[in-house]
């Protein structure tokens, strides 16, 4: 199986180690399982006999921290209730992604996946960011993926669709706000352009955006992503949580295909970003954390 191999590939990238990277063992870089779990809704309006249809899945997903920032993830999809047809009505495994984060002295960052990604996609992906200063940031994306789906039955398609993206950020600390500016190959194929604005409130980032696609043309709408409580969290080897975030994106025009990217971790969204907040501190990682993390206590018996 393709996937398989791209895992056992990146497993073994873990015996040459690229950079300079610290040794001391950090709270979140100490092996641990967590174990959450959320929900998607999905809705959409498209005949005159049915106001609406809904879909709404469970998603159970586990991280493994294996340590020295290697993380080995996966998610399910559980139906619940669903008026989008028998495709969408199996319990199927939606990701499985090992990843692994680099940087080189705090100056620049890169993150390589390889595995099952969100949107129906498998295959390797690598996203890289430079923060040039406290305000501003470049990054990038680069992937190379074929389709795969387990909803109807085993679909995969050859690894050969390449996707990229190239970008810039700008970050206002004094009002906790961020531009981003994106563009390049999207996975349908698409060449198109994405500005999104985002006001980061505690525990909480709202964010409006426009894009242009050269196949589905212009459109914009606003997001919503909330951090789900508990805030405060004690580090076990194994612990089991909600999932961190709750996304909610609301686009004008409901294309579903413009502009769009897999996303290669389970809980991933536009708060968080891509790497390791203790080791990017740049943008909303300059905030007070959401999730404050304890060691679990230890009583001496005598």
């Amino acid at each position: 199986m393709k996937i398989v191999k791209i895992i056992i590939a990146l497993w073994f990238l873990s015996l040459y180690e690229i950079g300079t990277e610290a040794v001391a063992q950090e709270k979140t870089s100490l092996s641990r399982v967590e174990i959450f779990a959320g929900a998607e809704l999905h809705y959409r309006d498209l005949f005159y006999t049915k106001m609406y249809e809904v879909l709404l899945n469970l998603t159970p997903g586990v991280k493994w921290h294996i340590g020295r920032h290697w993380q080995l993830a996966g998610q399910a999809i559980i139906p619940v209730y669903n008026d989008y047809g028998d495709r969408y009505k199996k319990i199927r495994l939606n990701m499985a992604v090992l990843s692994k984060e680099w940087n080189w002295e705090g100056k620049q960052f890169l993150k390589v996946s390889g595995g099952l990604f969100g949107k129906e996609r498998y295959g390797l992906d690598a996203k890289w960011m430079y923060p040039v200063n406290g305000w501003l940031a470049l990054d990038g994306q680069l992937g190379i993926t074929g389709f795969c789906s387990m909803a109807a039955d085993w679909e995969c398609s050859p690894m050969k669709r390449v996707t990229g993206l190239v970008g810039m950020n700008f970050y206002l600390e004094k009002v906790n706000t961020e531009f981003r500016l994106h563009g390049g190959r999207y996975i349908f194929e698409d060449y198109g352009v994405t500005a999104e604005a985002m006001r980061h409130f505690k525990h909480c980032t709202v964010s409006v955006y426009a894009l242009y696609s050269d196949q589905w043309k212009e459109t914009a709408g606003f997001k919503v992503v909330m951090m789900i409580p508990p805030y405060k969290r004690k580090v076990r080897k194994v612990s089991v949580r909600p999932a961190s975030n709750f996304r909610l994106t609301y686009d004008i025009n409901g294309l579903s295909y413009a502009a769009k990217m897999y996303t290669t971790d389970p809980e991933e969204n536009e708060r968080e970003g891509h790497f390791d907040r203790n080791r990017l501190h740049w943008g909303a990682n300059r905030m007070v954390p959401d999730f404050e993390l304890r060691e679990k206590e230890v009583r001496n018996v005598e």
